[in-house]
């Protein structure tokens, strides 16, 4: 397992999940929103971000956290695994203003400079839209992309902890994806 694909709902811990993924397997990480946004939450220009999307892609290996749907067609063919964080949408609302109070101050490492922590309404309403709205056309790409990824869909804290448990750099120990969830 060399190359992962963490995604989810913003709120759900994909960076956080990213970041202990790459540390206990020793593998390169790759925060997609810091190669997204440019200085003020400028977004790039299209052509020129699939080319950057491609280039992280084909890196031999990375954990990769970020959604980005319009990507998914590169970088989930290039995937050992997919982890979706599949977490509840009133646990991922408190987690995006929890964050957004404490990264008041400080930037969060996972953003580029002059992209400072903010919570607006549309975001939140993305947030709370996203079991009906993202989950679906997630699972859908994944599905008619790469069918053949295998996925693990954490669906709480606890199942995220002792999947994370699972996970082992040393060759001796179990260094697998841990089970394998449905893709419902």
């Amino acid at each position: 397992m060399r190359r992962i694909l963490v995604v989810g709902s913003a709120g759900a811990g994909k960076s956080t999940l990213a970041r202990e993924i790459a540390r206990r397997l020793d593998l390169p990480l790759v925060h997609l929103d810091a190669h997204y946004w440019q200085p003020g939450w400028t977004p790039p220009d299209a052509a020129l971000w699939r080319d950057r999307v491609a280039r992280l892609a084909a890196a031999p290996a990375w954990v990769m956290d970020g959604n980005y749907a319009g990507t998914l067609d590169l970088r989930l063919p290039r995937a050992d695994l997919l982890v979706f964080c599949d977490l509840p949408r009133l646990l991922c609302l408190y987690r995006v203003l929890r964050r957004r109070w404490l990264h008041r101050r400080v930037p969060r490492a996972d953003l580029p400079p002059g992209c400072p922590e903010r919570v607006d309404g549309q975001f939140l309403r993305y947030v709370w839209r996203y079991p009906r709205r993202s989950r679906p056309r997630l699972l859908a790409a994944v599905a008619s992309s790469a069918p053949e990824v295998p996925m693990v869909r954490l669906r709480g804290r606890a199942e995220v902890r002792r999947w994370v448990d699972t996970l082992s750099a040393d060759p001796s120990g179990p260094a697998d994806a841990g089970p394998v969830r449905d893709r419902r």
